[in-house]
């Protein structure tokens, strides 16, 4: 069944966010229901997605075991069904996951490994990407170098993302939080970007949160490495110079694009289209990577 938005009676509500639904369990631990919403421009759109949310958790929950030698995350291995009332327990299945009750940094961890969005249209202007000098030349999609490290400010529902630069960040963490947040994303990101490689996947970008346990110790939480939190090309149709095809909301993105939304609140309806080929691409990324 789709789910846009979760109703779990059995535990206290946390939080909604753009995409997940957040219940306490006890003071300890949350459970984090992965609803089938989607956010386009950090604007929540108005149609499901369908099998959206079991597809994010299925992904996620692969790379949080594959990166667990770098980082330990906040899984905590409990079953989400035996959390709710019986009755609820259609809601949370597939879709779920218990988490230890983390601390957030107030960042997202932004790793760059190709020239694209934000960070292309700022290249054109500046050379640069959040203060990083490039070279001359690339175009648009183009490989960097090494990737780079591009930190922001975490935007509530309804409201944009700004990026920093890495001093900024570290004012706001500290600067030895700051150098170790930066040097695990950018192992986490080169670690999975080669494997999806492997299955023909090209992972442009992502951007990653991390949380503290009392004794201060970094994890790496919410979700990891998904269609909703990176840029997933077809390494078979990829071309430097053109806006690659894509396995994450792009084609959403795309079609707001075509109408000319405000990139603001009230979203539009999604067209049964435009919402069927972004299920299949998210399953698509899904298949390809855990085969």
């Amino acid at each position: 069944m789709d789910l846009y938005e979760s109703k779990i009676e059995s535990l206290p509500l946390i939080a909604r966010g753009k995409v997940r639904d957040i219940y306490a369990v006890g003071e300890d631990r949350m459970l984090l229901v992965a609803s089938d919403r989607l956010s386009a421009y950090d604007v929540i759109m108005p149609t499901p997605i369908p099998e959206k949310g079991r597809v994010l958790t299925e992904v996620a929950n692969f790379w949080f075991a594959m990166l667990a030698p770098i980082v330990p995350n906040h899984l905590t291995g409990i079953d989400p069904e035996s959390v709710v009332a019986p009755g609820e327990r259609e809601q949370v299945r597939a879709r779920s996951i218990v988490v230890k009750r983390l601390k957030p940094l107030p960042i997202e961890a932004v790793v760059r490994g190709y020239l694209e969005g934000s960070g292309w249209k700022e290249y054109q202007e500046s050379q640069s990407v959040c203060g990083i000098a490039l070279p001359p030349g690339l175009q648009r999609a183009s490989k960097l170098p090494k990737p780079i490290f591009t930190p922001a400010t975490k935007a509530e529902a309804g409201t944009h993302d700004e990026n920093i630069s890495f001093e900024r960040m570290a004012s706001i963490v500290g600067e030895a939080r700051a150098g170790e947040v930066r040097d695990v994303a950018i192992r986490l990101y080169e670690t999975a970007a080669a494997y999806a490689l492997g299955k023909g996947i090209i992972i442009a970008d992502t951007k990653f949160e991390f949380g503290t346990d009392a004794a201060g110790r970094l994890h790496l939480i919410d979700e990891a490495l998904t269609p909703d939190s990176s840029r997933f090309w077809p390494l078979d149709t990829y071309k430097v110079g053109e806006s690659p095809e894509s396995f994450d909301k792009q084609y959403v993105r795309n079609w707001l694009d075509s109408i000319g939304f405000a990139r603001k609140p009230p979203a539009p309806q999604l067209p049964r289209e435009v919402v069927l080929r972004t299920s299949e691409k998210y399953q698509e990324a899904l298949k390809r990577l855990t085969a």
